[in-house]
């Protein structure tokens, strides 16, 4: 645990350093946009944060090949240096488009060719689905899955990136809970290099989300635009694959691993439920836009934070309530999983009745904002708060 902590706070600090040093570069050479019709915030904001994350990530990299520790990953280079590979192509189209706004199609190719290169160069596929026993799909299935999940969760983050903090809060919290889980599963079923791998990159992840929070908290002074939104997606994706369609079925057919019910669910369950808001986002946007004849990548004012801010809430009290219902989802799994794997009284209910509870108390929030003004224009929006930046 504690090379684990050591990565976290080796990311978080290096992103925060390089976040202040983005920021006073942008702000200097005014590297961000004019203010679009579609946007809530009123001061010009640099949008260059995900280059920050993204140095900070690979500092976290470049130390995990020296450390024996994480040797077991390291064992097959290939694989990291892939998705080392896809990060980085993602990131510089995402500071392209931050810069220049790209089409939605380059945008799109780039997530494919990325995803692409996890999924062939990296040999990271889902294989495995524990649907009442394993199945397996043939190889080229296996990777079209694979690169369709990738993309749709790089877009499912991305599509919530319109508010301060919060991609940045939920994706903190999320990938907290999948470290809690995928430590756990090591624990619980022996160590394998996916499984190591898969709660190293969620480590990485906290820490660039803890690094650079402090500049993107409202009024944010820098945004992770797309080339922040687009990678964290792509790894918090690819850390669900390594655990999701690797899980092998010496493992998942134990007779102590899923004689209770939720136990072989839970690889797939939980992964889902981390992205579950940015997940129905991102399906309702697509319904939404192809309904209306458009581009499923058209932007638009009407994803979930900006109902929330039409409703009467203020920014950061949105932001705080999504920052809730991401706690309360993914928590409820994780204490299935726990209650399960040690015999609690109750079993899987436990994490039932705490879903249930946190779900009617995130319903009230919700549902009785602190204001009665409607923000549809956006007219009412306060400076600093930040744009969508869709996909």
């Amino acid at each position: 645990m504690r090379q684990y902590v050591f990565i976290i706070v080796l990311t978080a600090a290096v992103t925060y350093g390089l976040s202040w040093t983005v920021w006073k570069l942008a702000m200097r050479y005014k590297l961000y946009p004019g203010i679009r019709e579609r946007d809530v915030h009123k001061t010009p904001t640099p949008r260059l944060g995900g280059v920050a994350m993204f140095l900070g990530i690979a500092t976290a990299f470049a130390v995990s090949a020296a450390n024996p520790y994480f040797g077991i990953f390291w064992d097959e280079p290939q694989r990291v240096w892939s998705i080392l590979a896809a990060v980085t192509l993602i990131m510089l189209v995402g500071v392209a488009d931050d810069l220049w706004d790209l089409d939605w199609m380059i945008k799109l190719a780039a997530q494919f060719l990325a995803a692409g290169i996890i999924a062939v160069g990296g040999q990271l596929q889902i294989f495995f689905l524990p649907f009442g026993g394993i199945t397996v799909w043939g190889s080229w299935f296996s990777i079209g899955v694979t690169i369709l999940s990738i993309v749709i969760a790089m877009n499912a983050v991305n599509f919530i990136d319109g508010l301060d903090g919060l991609v940045a809060g939920v994706c903190l919290i999320s990938n907290a809970v999948f470290f809690v889980y995928s430590y756990l599963l090591i624990r619980d079923i022996g160590a394998t290099s996916y499984f190591n791998f898969a709660t190293f990159i969620a480590a990485v992840l906290i820490g660039a989300c803890i690094g650079f929070l402090p500049l993107n908290w409202s009024p944010a002074k820098l945004f992770m635009g797309d080339s922040g939104a687009l990678v964290l997606g792509l790894l918090m994706a690819t850390s669900a694959v390594a655990i999701t369609g690797q899980l092998p079925p010496s493992i998942v057919g134990r007779e102590d691993f899923d004689s209770q019910l939720l136990g072989a669910f839970i690889p797939i369950i939980l992964p889902i439920i981390v992205v579950a808001l940015p997940l129905a986002d991102f399906g309702l946007a697509v319904i939404r836009r192809m309904g209306a004849g458009k581009s499923p990548f058209s932007p638009d004012r009407k994803h979930l934070h900006h109902r929330m801010l039409d409703m009467g809430h203020s920014d950061r009290d949105s932001t705080l309530i999504f920052y809730a219902w991401t706690s309360i989802c993914s928590l409820a799994v994780l204490l299935m999983y726990i209650a399960t794997q040690n015999g609690w009284p109750g079993d899987w209910w436990i994490g039932i009745a705490f879903g249930g509870v946190g779900i009617i108390a995130c319903l009230v929030v919700t549902l009785t904002p602190s204001r009665r003004a409607p923000r549809g224009d956006g007219a009412d929006t306060p400076a600093g708060a930040p744009t969508p930046q869709e996909a």
